[in-house]
């Protein structure tokens, strides 16, 4: 039997892993891809994050959470290069 927590770890894992695959390529093939855009992207996703008065679903907020991660990740990978 499933635990409980290893689907919400697996959701996570997954979305996460996806949207590090689609920021790299856009990085890669977008000639206009700026920090500043991930950066501006970033803030709106803390606002989605913050503006939930109990309507969003356990898998989207797994799913925001990921997304968010996957965004502050590739943000810090690209100040440090």
């Amino acid at each position: 039997m499933e635990e409980p927590a290893d689907w919400r770890d697996r959701k996570y894992q997954e979305v996460l892993e996806e949207e590090l695959r689609g920021l790299e390529r856009r990085r890669e093939w977008e000639s206009g891809f700026s920090i500043a855009e991930l950066e501006g992207t970033l803030t709106y996703l803390y606002h989605m994050e913050g503006a939930d008065w109990g309507g969003r679903g356990e898998v989207q907020e797994i799913s925001l959470r990921a997304t968010i991660a996957a965004y502050e990740q590739v943000v810090a990978a690209w100040k440090k290069n």
